[in-house]
């Protein structure tokens, strides 16, 4: 005698099945979520790790349920007066350097960095900024989208925002 495949259990296994692909899973009750302490609102951060301005037009970091976002940064977001070369490759160190900063203070590290998007002044500095961009990527870069736009604030050739999770 063959089984029902209508029974509880099939339906139940169906049915658990089916939600990761509506994203309900995370709507569902488990032993192990429901003892933990995970915040599920948003923290904003400027900088320097603390709270950012409520007033702020934008804010540099935000954290929710474990996902780490950064606003674009070009080479002078974080300005500190330095004056360095009009090069791609300066440009994208800067960027680069202040994207680490901002992810690592948000609690991710470069490999935990999901996805990317990077605005270039120019298409002729795709190569230049690959370059830079790959020796901050050495088990292998994120997801990325890179455009040509026509200018960017700051005067900088490159401005790139990212998403990252959470892992420490």
């Amino acid at each position: 005698m063959l089984p029902n495949p209508f029974s509880r259990r099939t339906f139940a296994t169906r049915l658990a099945a089916f939600f990761p692909g509506l994203g309900l899973a995370a709507t569902m009750p488990s032993s192990s979520a429901a003892g933990s302490k995970q915040k599920t609102g948003a923290v904003k951060l400027d900088w320097d790790a603390k709270p950012a301005d409520p007033k702020s037009f934008i804010t540099p970091l935000i954290i929710h349920n474990g996902v780490i976002y950064i606003a674009g940064q070009g080479a002078h977001s974080h300005g500190t007066g330095e004056d360095f070369p009009m090069d791609i490759e300066n440009h994208t160190k800067h960027v680069m350097e202040n994207v680490k900063h901002l992810v690592e203070t948000g609690g991710g590290t470069m490999d935990s960095i999901l996805q990317l998007t990077v605005y270039l002044a120019k298409i002729d500095d795709y190569d230049g900024m690959n370059k830079v961009f790959k020796t901050y990527f050495p088990n292998g870069g994120p997801a990325r989208t890179t455009v040509a736009v026509a200018n960017l604030p700051g005067n900088s050739l490159v401005e790139i925002n990212c998403i990252a999770a959470v892992v420490k």
